[in-house]
């Protein structure tokens, strides 16, 4: 198949289903390299290039992306949205977009590796006491993670009383993440990737008390469904209980 895909998410999966071959055209917030033609952005797609790619099937997630999902379907295109919002729907999403890309066979394997990666996972810090944990998605303002990440985290051996799983990530107060004490903050911005100086929270600016242990991970690993979700669950798990990991 001929795949254009407008999703990060939807091109790493694409990639990690043996298909990367078929992509045809991509957006330039990728995270994966990929030798297929750029066509704008996640949010704001050059239209006439996706035509151009003359794709069989074209790729698009999250609720952001519904106006571009609609826009492709009034041109004509055979268009493949997923809007996964808990970490069971990342992993169910996995054999779906196998079936979108004609690689069922692969999805259905890539899912049932990666339901027995955070099994071994949830088995590895069964007993262990769980720390609280403030996933961080934005700083400015401060944005408290939500869709999988709270379920993630709860695989990893913790807790996230921020956002409840399965709702958007929010704006959150100084108050409130003071109130419930983190043991750890996790920062995960979004387009920052885990390398840029940026990435590491100034909490002394904001003047935020907070005795808590602070990690930087990739945005990747924590905000984008595909299977790179999966190795943040196992780096999240390294750093909360390195004993059992």
């Amino acid at each position: 198949m001929r795949v254009c895909s407008l999703a990060p998410a939807a091109t790493a999966t694409v990639v990690a289903l043996g298909a990367g071959a078929d992509l045809v055209g991509v957006t330039h917030n990728a995270t994966v390299d990929i030798d297929a033609p750029p066509v704008g952005g996640w949010l704001n797609p050059d239209y006439d290039r996706v035509a151009e790619c003359d794709p069989d099937v074209v790729l698009t997630g999250d609720a952001l992306q519904r106006d571009v999902r609609d826009e492709l379907a009034a041109r004509g295109h055979d268009v493949r949205h997923r809007e996964p919002t808990r970490l069971d729907d990342v992993l169910a999403g996995f054999a779906i977009r196998g079936d979108d890309v004609g690689r069922a066979a692969a999805g259905e394997r890539l899912e049932a590796d990666c339901r027995e990666r955070v099994a071994a996972i949830r088995t590895a810090v069964e007993g262990a006491t769980r720390p609280v944990v403030y996933c961080e998605e934005w700083d400015d303002p401060p944005m408290a993670a939500g869709n999988w990440v709270p379920d993630a985290v709860r695989a990893a051996g913790g807790r996230h009383p921020f956002v409840d799983p399965g709702d958007r990530s929010r704006e959150v107060e100084r108050e409130t993440v003071e109130a419930a004490g983190p043991d750890y903050v996790v920062a995960h911005y979004c387009g920052r990737g885990g390398r840029d100086g940026r990435a590491r929270p100034d909490f002394d600016a904001r003047g935020w008390r907070l005795d808590a242990e602070v990690h930087v991970l990739d945005d990747a690993l924590l905000n984008q469904p595909s299977p790179a979700l999966i190795d943040g669950i196992e780096a999240l798990a390294r750093r909360l209980h390195p004993e059992r990991m």
